[in-house]
């Protein structure tokens, strides 16, 4: 087939799903692809990387093969190009033989314009055997980063994959990501055999997401004062780092009257499967997960991620909180660490069964998302600049330009911090080594003789919060250094003879304490209702009740029917007639053809009781 022209590309965009022209470099990758040359494709989170492989696979002759590791979300994926009138299916092991046959043969006769895959199950003869007999327009190898072993998402079968080149060498390929260092990105050119790739890097930033990290005690109830305060309705995501924290914290959020559902490994695969389910097609709905939950969410309108506990590199972190705010509307990411995240982190980094260059660059990615954490400089300056990306002054919207954290001159706590570690003989840890210098003159510390030393109660001038606080920045900086051994002791490192000896200063970060903003009492979600007056947001309530019920009754998510986005301008345009209906982001020709009716017939009536 010859390559299709610019408009041919902008008329599927706008008849089949709905809007009015490309962002950023899209058109560019649609065209490398349709005149068959392979791709590497980093975009954002929501930045619209699935069309950049949806449309060259309906322009080209053939089907489209999307490659992906999300098996939970096949379904709701081609449940949505379904909704567009684009013939999509997907194989997988939730498919009964005779719908896996069904497939198979819709395929072979040419009726599928896409079809999704696990890695795994592509790499069996079989599948690849049925592939030969096709006529092939595109492979989409989708979430690429997991081809990388220093990656957060590391598939094995990934690195498999070369072999598509190899057996299909006139099949165009698009590797598309939306995270990926530089080390990372050459790591999936080499696997993959992309060196002849077009590379097309767009921004990192996430404008509407606001960043914030706070550190110190009760983590937990903080994130209920943020979600008080910010998201009293909306759904969202809690990632933590272990399955009984999950558990934990799912159920305590459950006691406060929010509905949390608990995501992780250790659940029966049925269970994971309705929590899923239950998070993308109702609203308010927030999941307590590990790190197994949420790539590739096509949810728009997740409305906050926030962290419990520090995750282990820059690249998980912004995977994770890309989550949010899909739609384009504004969204938070929280986070909350401890000194303990830290030493649990490390001590992670050293255990692994990983070679020593795997541990060596763990450790270095570890260290790199503590430097975030204790930043008292802009955040997302930080974050796109590890991504090579230059942010030319501060954004104005993290915390730390919002609120610049104070700093102090430490140099004395750090003296009698550093002294309580030597002469306690470098063997016990944090917890223990505050209690001395607040003079807590427990069982232990007298059996220990620990109430003699020179150190016990000089530190009563600050808290007990304000002390973890100093020796959560010590670790951090390494000024000391924690066993790895589990039991957490303390070291010192040679860089603390200058400070014993005055002649080198320290300026720490001042301890902020819980933050107590007043909660905002919104009985509705935040952002779903920007620039709507209080008659548009009836009307866009009546539109988001048919949308809902035209979900329950096809089994599929509300925002395949339509996105909030949608909704609201329909809310503030008010469309009278399909022509004006179709001029509204969202709504193609299946979908226009479909829902014109219901929804028109909802605006009418609206503006009836309104006059």
């Amino acid at each position: 087939m010859s390559t299709p022209d610019a408009f041919t590309a902008i008329s599927i965009l706008q008849n089949v799903f709905g809007y009015d022209e490309f962002r950023d470099a899209q058109l560019d990758i649609i065209n490398t692809l349709t005149r068959g040359d392979d791709a590497l494709v980093l975009m954002p989170t929501g930045g619209g990387k699935s069309l950049c492989y949806q449309i060259p696979a309906m322009l080209r002759d053939g089907v489209g093969i999307v490659v992906s590791p999300l098996i939970a979300l096949m379904r709701d994926q081609v449940d949505a190009l379904n909704q567009l009138g684009v013939r999509a299916a997907f194989l997988n092991s939730s498919l009964r033989h005779e719908e896996i046959v069904s497939v198979e043969t819709k395929l072979i006769n040419r009726k599928l314009d896409l079809l999704y895959i696990a890695p795994e199950r592509l790499l069996h003869a079989r599948s690849l055997d049925l592939l030969q007999r096709c006529q092939i327009a595109l492979f989409a190898i989708d979430e690429a980063h997991c081809v990388s072993q220093w990656g957060h998402d590391f598939r094995p079968e990934y690195q498999q994959l070369s072999m598509l080149h190899e057996q299909f060498p006139e099949v165009p390929r698009i590797a598309v990501t939306a995270t990926a260092d530089q080390r990372t990105r050459n790591e999936i050119v080499s696997q993959l055999d992309l060196h002849d790739a077009h590379q097309y890097v767009s921004s990192f930033d996430r404008p509407n997401i606001h960043y914030s990290i706070i550190d110190g005690t009760g983590l937990r109830d903080q994130m209920w004062r943020f979600l008080q305060r910010e998201h009293p309705k909306d759904a969202g995501i809690v990632y933590c780092l272990s399955r009984k924290k999950v558990d934990d914290t799912a159920q305590w959020l459950s006691a406060k009257g929010r509905t949390a559902l608990p995501y992780h490994a250790g659940l029966e695969n049925s269970v994971r499967t309705e929590h899923q389910r239950r998070f993308l097609r109702e609203d308010g709905v927030i999941i307590v997960a590990t790190i197994a939950f949420g790539m590739g969410i096509d949810k728009p309108d997740v409305r906050f991620v926030a962290h419990l506990n520090m995750p282990k590199s820059i690249e998980a972190y912004y995977q994770e909180t890309g989550r949010a705010g899909r739609d384009g509307e504004r969204a938070n990411a929280w986070m909350a660490y401890s000194l303990q995240d830290i030493i649990l982190l490390r001590q992670m980094a050293s255990q692994s069964d990983g070679s020593e260059d795997y541990k060596r660059i763990s450790s270095q990615k570890l260290e790199a998302m503590l430097g975030m954490c204790e930043l008292s400089t802009c955040r997302r300056q930080t974050l796109l600049a590890y991504f090579g990306q230059a942010l030319n002054k501060p954004c104005g919207k993290c915390d730390n330009c919002v609120e610049p954290p104070e700093t102090w001159d430490a140099t004395v706590a750090v003296q009698k911090a550093l002294s309580c570690v030597y002469r306690t003989e470098q063997r016990f840890g944090a917890t223990y080594v505050v209690d001395i210098l607040l003079g807590k003159a427990d069982a232990r510390i007298k059996n220990n003789g620990h109430e003699k030393l020179s150190t016990f109660g000089i530190g009563t001038d600050l808290s007990n919060a304000q002390w973890r606080n100093v020796f959560r920045q010590l670790v951090a900086r390494r000024l000391l250094v924690v066993d790895a051994d589990g039991y957490g002791a303390l070291h010192l490192s040679k860089q603390c003879s200058a400070i014993f000896k005055g002649q080198e200063s320290v300026w720490l970060r001042r301890y902020a304490g819980p933050t107590k903003t007043k909660t905002r009492g919104t009985s509705r979600p935040v952002a779903s209702l920007i620039d709507l007056s209080e008659r548009d947001t009836e009307l866009y309530e009546a539109l988001r009740d048919l949308r809902r019920t035209l979900a329950d009754k096809q089994g599929v998510p509300p925002f395949v029917i339509f996105h909030d986005k949608s909704l609201q301008q329909m809310a503030k345009k008010r469309p009278a007639n399909k022509n004006e209906l179709s001029e509204i982001n969202g709504v193609g020709a299946k979908k226009l053809e479909q829902y014109a009716d219901k929804f028109l017939t909802i605006i009418k009536q609206n503006q009836k009781i309104a006059s």
